[in-house]
């Protein structure tokens, strides 16, 4: 996989990253921050090992959209990786006919703390093609997944 298939979201966030990563992974927490608002992330699971299932609804008043993915890896306060290739358990995912009109992609967030009582938080998405990438990126990734930073900061900020 070579860098010219992903896409990625860098910034500083004022939150911890003991705080963000509890963020990340508390499901009740997840559903305060997954989608930019006003949509809503109604369901949440994820089971926090590597072949574990994570699985969110988001509704807005366009779509309601459904989607399970498989957690890779987890450092506690440094990083999170989860795919959408997989289903929970490693078991190959089938997008043909699923109504998401999805394409497989591995999410990697890494969370460090800056020093100054914020973190580097980074999202690189890695595609397996450049079409793939290019759908992504049309969906508006990189506006949505860096509100979702923003808001993840702000859930993880209440909780400090």
């Amino acid at each position: 996989m070579t860098q010219k298939y992903e896409l990625t979201v860098e910034r500083r966030l004022d939150a911890t990253p003991e705080g963000l990563t509890r963020a990340w992974t508390d499901p009740e927490l997840i559903k305060q921050w997954w989608c930019p608002r006003p949509y809503e992330t109604t369901e949440c699971e994820i089971d926090l090992r590597p072949g574990g299932r994570f699985f969110t609804r988001m509704r807005g008043p366009d779509f309601d959209f459904a989607g399970e993915s498989c957690i890779l890896e987890v450092v506690p306060g440094r990083r999170i990786v989860w795919t959408s290739a997989l289903l929970g358990g490693f078991v190959p995912r089938d997008f043909a006919g699923d109504g998401s009109e999805g394409f497989p992609f591995t999410a990697i967030h890494e969370f460090e703390d800056d020093g100054a009582g914020g973190t580097h938080y980074k999202a690189t998405v890695r595609h397996r093609s450049e079409a793939d990438r290019d759908a992504h990126a049309a969906m508006g990734f990189a506006g949505g997944w860096a509100t979702c930073a923003e808001q993840m900061a702000e859930v993880a900020r209440t909780i400090a």
